[in-house]
């Protein structure tokens, strides 16, 4: 008895959307675990290298967006943490109207709207996380340019290379914040592990951003799937619903005449 309740629980468990959930979770954590730590290592090397100072007053510059991207990441990893059960529960509760079809189970028609709710929302986080994607390639490619630009600076001896943050929109125009090959700050730069160890932490946050949209698309195909087969089953409930009323009617029927052939006979 204990083997079959086993086989039986885990045959009830909707493993699509339970690999869904752990890949969801996991591009989720990565983004924004190593999304946050990149964050604070930019404030540290635009703060020690470029010498650049936070804005008094309510002035918006870099480190007012930075500290804005980190709430956003705090938010993401908190909704989506929720998200995730929520869509674990929809497969359970699709998995068990699947299986209990012919018994006491009834598939409704919430049921039905609530699966088509998740597949339109599903669709908004994709979308949303393919942004989120391309956002996060910008510091990626920043941090490369930069990357390379050291790594020129090593192989090619007296190269006078620049770095100007301005051609990122990171300061505005009128405010040069350029960093020279030349200059003690940029080798110092260069040679520390912090410029490095930051680089690696978005390439990981984009690793994870496109693993978050690798997971939308397979929850759209589970839900997509679990919606048609809840469409067909309830079909299939309606069917056996009509099939047994006119079983019911024509055995009525057949007990009546019975009765009435009995009653003349007597």
């Amino acid at each position: 008895g204990c083997f079959e309740c086993c086989i039986k629980c885990l045959g009830g468990i909707p493993y699509a959307s339970l690999i869904a959930t752990i890949l969801l979770y996991a591009g989720v954590a990565l983004f924004c675990g190593c999304g946050h730590e990149a964050l604070s290592g930019t404030v540290n090397i635009l703060q020690t290298y470029f010498e650049m100072t936070r804005s008094a007053g309510d002035v918006i510059d870099a480190f007012t967006m930075i500290d804005i991207f980190k709430y956003v990441i705090y938010g993401v990893a908190a909704a989506f943490f929720v998200y995730g059960i929520l869509l674990m529960v929809e497969g359970f509760f699709t998995t068990g109207a699947i299986k209990d079809l012919y018994g006491d189970f009834k598939i409704t028609t919430c049921g039905r709207c609530v699966s088509a709710w998740f597949i339109m929302l599903t669709y908004i986080f994709m979308l949303a996380w393919l942004g989120v994607t391309a956002f996060t390639s910008l510091p990626v490619y920043m941090y490369f340019n930069l990357w390379t630009i050291c790594r020129n600076a090593t192989v090619v001896d007296g190269a006078n290379l620049c770095l100007d943050l301005r051609q990122y929109g990171i300061v505005t125009i009128g405010e040069e914040k350029k960093l020279c090959t030349s200059s003690e700050s940029f080798i110092k730069m260069c040679d520390s592990n912090e410029l490095n160890m930051t680089f690696h932490l978005f390439i990981v946050a984009l690793a994870g951003a496109g693993a978050a949209v690798i997971a939308m698309v397979h929850y759209l195909m589970v839900l997509s799937a679990n919606w048609a087969y809840v469409k067909d089953a309830c079909r299939m409930q309606k069917y056996e619903d009509i099939k047994s009323k006119e079983e019911q009617e024509l055995h009525d029927i057949h007990s009546t005449r019975s009765k009435e052939r009995l009653n003349a006979y007597t």
